[in-house]
């Protein structure tokens, strides 16, 4: 089985090559938190020779509630980002959610990022092709992993093989997700980097009523397995306080909890790709 290498500057995303870390909080709070945050996770990234990507969303377009706290919106939000970017040095990850978004956040963004819900959505798929960036694809919870094929199809229709498919879960039941690992091995017959998102496969959606719960305990656990199945990246929801985060806190890492499980998995990485 062979895959392709999709390239980022000096990192490289590839199911034989060294893990990518792109970890963040799950939603831009403000500028000041946002920054410091990135600031710890770049040093602990470079500390331990990690190849890392910034993710945080300017937009969280799917919250349980209404009442959810959705970001700054696109302006302030990418505003953020390349001061990130600028700062640091690192790329960065958003997600996309619609076409007219696209080519405005494309003029920051890395790497464009699509919601797993909106995994099939084939004017979006297109127009994020078009722009030439990564595009990460989520799979979304009700797709199984070769129905991936096809919204591969449509991003490459435009030229651009720059593409991650991430595996987020799968729903079982009510407000519960399970990770079948064969999924990695399917999507990467694609001949595409696969990315394991680890923090949002423990979550339970509509878990706690007006927002989405979440079993942060079984993260390093599942961390340990995607590396161990041999995934390209491992996608990480990141927040200093997870308790107090405004969004999807109950499945997120705290960040001075990171540094000893990166370590695990390097050394886990390590022994599965030689």
């Amino acid at each position: 089985m062979t895959t392709k290498n999709v390239t980022l500057g000096n990192i490289t995303f590839g199911n034989k090559a060294p893990f990518v870390l792109i970890a963040g909080p799950c939603v831009i709070e403000s500028r000041k938190a946002t920054v410091k945050m990135a600031g710890d996770l770049v040093k602990i990234a470079r500390c331990l020779k990690v190849p890392y990507v910034f993710k945080a969303s300017y937009d969280k377009a799917n919250r349980t509630s209404i009442n959810g706290f959705r970001g700054p919106g696109i302006d302030e939000g990418l505003d953020t980002l390349l001061e990130v970017k600028e700062r640091f040095g690192v790329p960065v990850l958003s997600d996309v959610h619609d076409i007219i978004e696209v080519d405005w956040a494309a003029q920051v963004l890395d790497i464009l990022q699509i919601p797993a819900f909106l995994c099939r959505q084939t004017d979006l798929l297109l127009h994020a092709g078009h722009t030439g960036r990564i595009v990460n694809i989520k799979k979304g919870q009700f797709l199984a992993p070769w129905d991936m094929a096809s919204v591969v199809k449509k991003v490459e229709s435009t030229g651009n093989h720059r593409i991650l498919l991430t595996e987020r879960g799968v729903s079982f039941g009510y407000n519960n997700l399970v990770t079948d690992f064969t999924a990695f091995e399917i999507m990467a017959r694609t001949g595409y980097p696969v990315v394991y998102d680890v923090t949002h496969s423990v979550q339970q959606p509509g878990g706690l009523g007006s927002s989405t719960g979440g079993r942060s305990e079984f993260i390093p656990l599942l961390a340990r397995c995607g590396i161990a199945a041999g995934v390209a990246a491992v996608f990480m929801e990141t927040h200093t306080n997870p308790k107090k985060a405004l969004s999807d806190g109950p499945n997120m890492v705290a960040i001075n909890k990171l540094e000893p499980l990166l370590i695990e998995m390097m050394k886990i990485d390590k022994i599965v790709k030689g």
